[in-house]
This record gives structure tokens, C-alpha cells and sequence, in this order.
């Protein structure tokens, strides 16, 4: 395996990331010795994010050069959660944000669909999940 390919394949995890938060890739490849990275995340919290995801890679990142800028016009990305039969608020925060106690904030996040602990949900719905 030559060297660009092997970088790639050890950051394929950033580079997933990336992908499935809206942070657009616009060079990825060789540059002298280091993988470039170049791109823009939609946000400065998204960005941070990357660069957690690299040091979990490799927290030297000796091999890797990111120029990462932001640009306000990508939209973040939103998670959604289907309700499946027998979910709860509860449970579904649990599951989604790690503490059942969070879900007051599922409820803020779909205020046009629910209204309190008390409203119905049903399989199939679709819920917008915040940030923990």
C-alpha cells in the first residue's frame, strides 16, 4: 500500500465523520510526507469536533496537516430519531443522549409536535434530537 493510501486508511475515521456531519472535503491527499486535509465545517463546534475525532486517531497527528476553515452557509447537520414501538421520552433519551433525565430538551426541540412529558408519541414519528 502506498503511503497516501495508507494515511487515508488510518484517518478514514475522520474523513466518515466529516461526511456525516456536513463538513465538506475539498483536498485530501498527499503533500510532501503528510496527508493534507482541507476543507470547512458549518460551524466552529463542528470543527472542534473534527480534530477530536483526529486525536482519537492519533493524538500527534505528526502525519496529518488539517487546514479547516468555517463557512456559516453548510447547514449543520440534524440528528433525527423514528419512534419505534414502545418508546418513551424517557427512553428515547436515554438512548439518544445518554440520560432519560434529558428529555425536557427532546420536547424543546419538537415544540411544534409536542407540547410536554404528557404528549403522545407514536411509531413513525420523527423526532429532532439535540445535543446532550
Amino acid at each position: 500500500m502506498d503511503r497516501q493510501a495508507a494515511l487515508k486508511a488510518k484517518y478514514a475515521k475522520v474523513t466518515e465523520f466529516a461526511k456525516a456531519n456536513n463538513v465538506r472535503i475539498d483536498h485530501l491527499h498527499l503533500e510532501g510526507d503528510k496527508l493534507l486535509l482541507q476543507g470547512a465545517a458549518p460551524s466552529e463546534k463542528y470543527k472542534n469536533k473534527v480534530w477530536d475525532v483526529i486525536k482519537e486517531v492519533d493524538p500527534t497527528y505528526a502525519d496529518l496537516t488539517v487546514n479547516l476553515s468555517v463557512d456559516s452557509s453548510i447547514p449543520e447537520p440534524i440528528k433525527t430519531y423514528t419512534v419505534k414501538a414502545g418508546d418513551s421520552l424517557w427512553k428515547i433519551a436515554q438512548e439518544e443522549l445518554g440520560n432519560g433525565t434529558l428529555y425536557p430538551k427532546i420536547i424543546a426541540a419538537n415544540s411544534s409536535k409536542l407540547k410536554d412529558e404528557k404528549s403522545v408519541i407514536h411509531p413513525g414519528d420523527v423526532l429532532v434530537i439535540p445535543e446532550a
